[in-house]
Parts: C-alpha cells; structure tokens; sequence
C-alpha cells in the first residue's frame, strides 16, 4: 500500500512531535509515524525548560501547554553534606517563562498533538514501525513500515529521522554519528509515598553522586495518541498499586558518576 505526503517525520517523541506541529502550521503536508501506540513511556524526561517555554509563548501555546499537570520549579539547590547549595535560579527570566515545568512527557507529547491535529494537513500513524528507506532518483523518496502485521510505504519529499538514539533510518542511510558521551549513569526507580505527604523536589549529593526526587502527584492515566476514540491507558504496571491502594508515587533518580568509580553497580 501506498501513501504520499510532503514531509514523513519517523518518530513522535519530542523532536519529532514538535517538528510535526511546526511544518504542519506552515501549511507543509505532514505525516508522523510512531510505533507505539501512546505516549505513555516511563522514565522519559519530566522537565520543560525556560527556552522551550519561550518557543511555546511566541508560538501562543503557553497558556494552554500549562493547563496541563505540572509544578514550577524556580530555583534549583542541593545539600551538600549539611551545606545547602543554590544551582539555579530561573527567577530573572520573564515571569512567562522563569521557571522548570515538572510536566510528564505524556502529557507533553499529548499536547503537542492535539495542537498537531488542528491542521488539516498534519497526520499520526500509531503503532507503524520504521522500517527503512525509499530510494529512487538518487535520492530518499519515503519510508516503509509496518503496521498491523502489514508492509505499507509512504512516498515523501522530504524525510526526518527522529526516530531515537538506536535510529534504523540513521544507520541505513549512513548518516555521520557524533557521540559526546556523558560521564555518569543514570538510574530511575519509583518509591511510594503516603498522598497526606507534601508534593516536593528535591536534590542531594554525596560522595560524587546525586540523587533527585521528583514528584508527579498522582499517577492517574496517561492520555493516547490514537487520533480515534480509545479509552485511555492506565500508568505503567508497577504504578497500577499505587492507584489500588490510593497511594501517589515519586520517581527518583541517581547519576552515578564515572570518574568517581562509581558507574557500575
């Protein structure tokens, strides 16, 4: 099967999303493929920081970006043994944009979309796994990809690959990788909390490592990215208890880092 589009964004995370909604507003033909069937991916990025903020003001979606559940985070400090140590302070911004939305990816990403969707020339095909390329002419043509269990082809004029760290259009097209690396590890685990405890984020380092807990409130459900009706996924199985035994869940991370011997566990 056959489609044809302008432009064919494979991947619909962040990148790729807002990519999406930006050429869709300038009237190009948009199609975004996402092999997945929602958002809903934990252990994701949590933070919207100032200068997307800013990107979303002037493109005159902050106000509502922000009707979505999210804390504020003004300034950023860590204790130190018993010393307190201030890291950021975003407080001098403009008061639109001086601060770190805590805002789950999900919902994010589920924003973007549904602004996505208001053009009529912006489309998502859930659950469609990349593949690889199209070629023709010299040059890349489209994407092949599966979808419920069938091969399908989309012809396009132009071709993104924001399809992730592990991108098999990147690796099939030959595309130069440059790799910064990044000198600790990252470890994500939930802990639980009582919901009479008091919402907070909070920062410790010890001995070269640093741990933070972030808190998202109550798990609740996380919205689809399916552009039909379908009802929406509860949070992820380990966080399910947590609603049965009307409990809210922290999540928590750890950077580890190598220099200090301490990258592997």
């Amino acid at each position: 099967m056959g489609e044809e589009t302008d432009l064919c964004i494979v991947g619909g995370g962040p990148a790729g999303m807002v990519a999406g909604l930006l050429f869709a507003r300038a009237g190009v033909r948009t199609t975004v493929l996402e092999k997945h069937a929602d958002f809903l991916r934990d252990f994701r990025g949590d933070t919207v920081h100032p200068s997307t903020l800013r990107i979303f003001s002037e493109l005159g979606l902050l106000d509502e970006l922000l009707k979505r559940p999210h804390d504020k985070v003004h300034h950023l400090g860590a204790w130190i043994g018993e010393r307190h140590v201030e890291i950021a302070d975003f407080r001098s911004f403009d008061p639109r944009w001086n601060f770190i939305a805590m805002m789950p990816q999900w919902h994010f990403l589920d924003f973007v979309a549904e602004q996505a969707r208001r053009h009529p020339n912006f489309r998502v095909v859930i659950e469609a796994e990349a593949l690889g390329l199209e070629t023709g002419g010299g040059r890349v043509s489209g994407v092949r990809y599966r979808q419920a269990g069938e091969e399908r082809r989309v012809s396009a004029r132009l071709v993104i690959a924001s399809d992730g760290r592990r991108s098999v259009l990147r690796e099939e097209g030959r595309l130069p990788l440059r790799s910064f690396g990044a000198p600790m590890d990252v470890f994500w685990f939930r802990i639980p909390k009582q919901r009479a405890e008091e919402n907070e984020s909070t920062g410790v380092i010890v001995g070269g490592r640093i741990m933070a807990l972030i808190d998202r409130g109550d798990t609740g459900s996380a919205p689809t990215c399916s552009p039909r009706a379908a009802p929406t996924r509860s949070a992820p199985a380990a966080s399910i208890a947590s609603e049965q035994t009307s409990r809210a869940r922290r999540r928590c991370w750890v950077s580890m880092s190598r220099r200090s011997g301490a990258g592997k566990t």
